[in-house]
């Protein structure tokens, strides 16, 4: 990433680059095979992770969290980016919505979270409701002072089975200027409440071996105290998830494409057709060149999303942008390297097709590259009335 460092960054950078290749690296071929991450590798890394200061190093120290901010995590999810998101989640960050919890939620939730001894889902998307999150069928209705939960949720990702899941429930109707609008609220719900079937979901071929998980409610009776935040504001709570989460992605983007940008020069220098080095016919070599350009526009607009998310000036148009450029670029590199591989690219014993495969899914999950666009147009045009 192109920013000034200092003795600080840069030693952050090696560390976390370091334990990527030698705890990660290793296993990406076995866990691809698989499709799961051997519990004992997963230990290994949540292990070593908590070790080096890495384990929940996004939240504040006061919760006993790293406290590192906006601009070091975006170099830590750049490094992760060159792995699986299968290996790297086991080296958790809990969200941090979970600093929305109160008192009594913190020791119950976000305590046990920062330490490693619970692990949260962040419960969003449902089968008929993914970007239209207004189309939630998901809701919970009021009994007394309890609430009765119900619905579904899928494609809710995570490393293994969790303890508990921060999900999203429609609980009434706002009437807002541009019409009805629903009231979303955030509820922290145990695995095992009666009611509640959590299972492993569809399998994807991008990162395999990161877990999907459905979720099903019939008639989940929550407590006041599980109520996150407050009652109404889940949206504003996942907004704040989401902005950061798309120049998460941006960065690991970053990351991943470097990877692999490395590998096809190399290739392109040392694979020879009619007595040349692929490299040094214009084919070959512009796609590198192309590559070199995007991945270096790319970190500077990360930086500068870096940059005014720490001045709080970030918009969500802003973020929308990181997401739509870096995952494309990231898309663009991947399918180039492919062609400059030839059928080596696609054969399962060489790594490319893994990253062509895993690349894809950037430009889907936290957003599709459209629901992005849309929300890059809607900041263009509603200034002016439209």
């Amino acid at each position: 990433m192109n920013m000034e460092t200092n003795i600080e960054t840069d030693l952050l950078v090696s560390t976390v680059r370091r334990f990527v290749e030698t705890e990660m690296f290793p296993h990406e071929e076995e866990v691809d095979r698989l499709g799961h991450v051997p519990i004992e590798i997963g230990k290994a890394i949540e292990a070593r992770s908590k070790e080096l200061g890495l384990y929940a190093c996004n939240l504040p120290e006061e919760v006993g969290g790293g406290g590192l901010g906006i601009a070091q995590m975006a170099l830590i999810e750049r490094e992760y980016g060159r792995t699986s998101h299968a290996l790297q989640s086991w080296a958790a960050r809990p969200t941090e919505l979970l600093m929305a919890c109160d008192a009594a939620q913190r020791e119950r939730y976000l305590l046990p979270a920062v330490r490693g001894e619970k692990r949260e889902l962040f419960a969003l998307t449902e089968p008929d409701a993914g970007s239209d999150v207004m189309g939630m069928k998901t809701n919970a209705r009021r009994d007394g002072d309890d609430w009765i939960l119900n619905g579904s949720k899928h494609f809710i990702s995570g490393p293994c089975m969790p303890d508990f899941a921060i999900v999203f429930a429609a609980t009434g109707v706002d009437e807002t200027p541009r019409g009805p609008r629903k009231r979303v609220t955030a509820f922290l719900v145990d695995v095992g409440m009666p009611g509640f079937d959590c299972r492993e979901g569809t399998k994807c071929v991008s990162y395999r071996g990161y877990k999907t998980f459905e979720l099903h409610f019939d008639n989940v009776r929550l407590g006041p105290e599980q109520v996150l935040g407050e009652e109404g504001r889940g949206l504003e709570l996942s907004g704040k998830w989401l902005g950061m989460g798309r120049i998460w992605v941006g960065a690991t983007c970053c990351g991943k494409a470097e990877r692999i940008l490395d590998m096809a020069t190399d290739w392109a220098a040392t694979r020879k057709q009619f007595g040349k080095p692929i490299g040094t016919f214009q084919a070959t070599g512009f796609r590198l060149a192309d590559g070199a350009i995007n991945l270096r526009a790319a970190d500077l607009m990360v930086n500068d999303a870096v940059a005014r998310a720490e001045k709080g000036v970030m918009s969500d148009a802003d973020a929308a942008m990181i997401k739509v450029f870096c995952s494309e670029m990231l898309n663009k590199i991947a399918d180039d390297a492919v062609q400059i591989f030839g059928g080596m690219g696609l054969m399962e014993e060489m790594p490319i097709q893994r990253f062509w495969r895993d690349s894809r899914l950037e430009r889907i999950w936290d957003g599709t590259s459209e629901i992005q666009r849309h929300i890059i147009t809607r900041s263009i045009l509603r200034p002016l009335g439209a």
